[in-house]
């Protein structure tokens, strides 16, 4: 448990089994919001899905109906779980992407709706290549931008690489989940590093979603974040930018000439970053703004070489 936000008094007034599913929703949201959860209803809604393995429709239908104690129990430690900060999507290991569900738990970054625009660009990229394209995705964590991409592009396989070997597994359990698991190839790898072992073929697409944050903007960042989710994944430190270049660097050289790398930034990175790219190695075709209005993925392509 994560501390007495039921009061002793909440939990022993009422007889065991005697709580209703409206009633328990009623005082999983004051509890919630009390926490300073903005969206407190949703949230205890999803919670007592979740822990039910019911849909919003049989809670309404059964608003009525008494919990078992057993299920109030665990209702309630999940509650005081959210309460206390743990993100909504690893209390019930659920967070969907690109119309998707996918796993996740602490070992991977939560997928978030602006690393959908990086998808839309690749699909759309992907369109130039008739058949069977070939994608490497650097930093791929629940492996959501390549089981997306393999998802809606039936002809094409991809490499994902990651440094640690928990989020691989959950990316390799997305992979089975929808169906892309027989071509997707799953490495162990810090940035490139896999591939210059094994000599990899070049590809026509590298994606990446990398850890990006400064780590003097980390206290800023939402306590969910901060405290929960895998600093890896969010910071490499100092000015959030060592990773970015290292793959602006790297990447040319497992691309085909004309090949694209497209990747994600920070809300303020965007002139940094088009200051890091090599004219003579890169065009840079764009820089996408999501809908928040911020400039979000970064679009190069490779030079071809001179003749």
């Amino acid at each position: 448990m994560c501390g007495v936000l039921y009061s002793t008094t909440e939990m022993s007034e009422q007889p065991q089994g005697s709580t209703k599913i409206a009633g328990a929703l009623t005082e999983a949201s004051a509890v919630l919001r009390a926490a300073g959860i903005i969206e407190a209803r949703p949230h205890a809604r999803t919670l007592l899905e979740h822990t039910l393995a019911r849909d919003h429709a049989f809670l309404i239908a059964h608003s009525d109906d008494e919990l078992e104690p057993s299920a109030l129990a665990l209702f309630r430690e999940r509650v005081e779980r959210r309460a206390a900060g743990e993100p909504l999507q690893y209390i019930t290991g659920r967070q969907e992407f690109y119309g998707l569900d996918f796993e996740v738990n602490p070992a991977v970054l939560i997928p978030r709706p602006e690393t959908e625009l990086l998808v839309e660009t690749a699909l759309e990229l992907l369109r130039e290549h008739d058949a069977a394209p070939l994608v490497c995705d650097v930093g791929t964590g629940s492996g959501c931008i390549p089981v997306a991409l393999l998802h809606e592009r039936r002809d094409a396989r991809a490499y994902g690489l990651d440094i640690s070997t928990g989020a691989l597994a959950v990316a390799a359990r997305n992979a089975a989940r929808h169906g892309v698991a027989s071509r997707l190839t799953l490495l162990v790898s810090d940035c490139f590093d896999a591939l210059d072992a094994r000599r990899a073929q070049t590809f026509n697409l590298i994606t990446s979603n990398p850890p990006y944050i400064a780590e003097s903007d980390l206290a800023g960042l939402q306590r969910e974040v901060r405290e929960h989710e895998p600093r890896i994944a969010l910071t490499p430190g100092g000015d959030g930018l060592s990773v970015i270049r290292r793959l602006v660097a790297g990447a040319p050289r497992f691309l085909d000439a004309g090949g694209h790398f497209i990747f994600e930034i920070g809300y303020d990175q965007h002139e940094t970053v088009a200051r890091l790219v090599d004219g003579n190695v890169w065009t840079l075709l764009d820089i996408r703004r999501d809908l928040q209005g911020i400039p979000r993925v970064v679009v190069l392509r490779r030079r071809e070489p001179h003749a």
